[in-house]
């Protein structure tokens, strides 16, 4: 079977950035920490990531180039424990979403260790553009 792409179909010039990044988008959906994605009206999106364990001066939130970047980094651990049995893992983490132009981040709310990130899009505006045809 022949993998489709969206060079594939003559009429969408243009579009093989979006193609890569759709790629590279996909192959990180999965892993650490999980995460929901939730439409919360028309034009608005919650981003909820499960952070337990993390505090509030542990994550950064930062837009790059049309990318939403979290990352969570744990302080070391200076008391010295002995774990019998360690299932909580202490680890770093960097979750990336593509932003669609027109989208803005707005707050970010910790509550039970659950990162909320608001995010809402402009209704784009409809642009037509008449192109004038001279003589050759």
């Amino acid at each position: 079977m022949t993998k489709m792409t969206l060079a594939s179909y003559p009429h969408m010039l243009g579009f093989e950035q979006l193609e890569r990044l759709l790629e590279r988008t996909a192959k990180s959906a999965e892993g650490y920490p999980p995460f929901n994605i939730e439409q919360t009206s028309d034009h608005s999106y919650r981003i909820t990531l499960a952070v337990a364990g993390f505090a509030e001066e542990n994550l950064s939130i930062t837009v790059e180039d049309r990318q939403l970047v979290i990352r969570g980094r744990q302080g070391e651990d200076t008391h010295e424990r002995v774990f019998l049995h360690r299932g909580i893992a202490a680890r770093q983490f960097q979750r990336s979403f593509v932003l669609a132009d027109g989208v803005e981040v707005g707050e970010a709310v910790m509550e039970n260790g659950l990162l909320h990130v608001d995010l809402t899009q402009a209704k784009p505006e409809t642009i037509v553009q008449t192109i004038n045809i001279r003589k050759g």
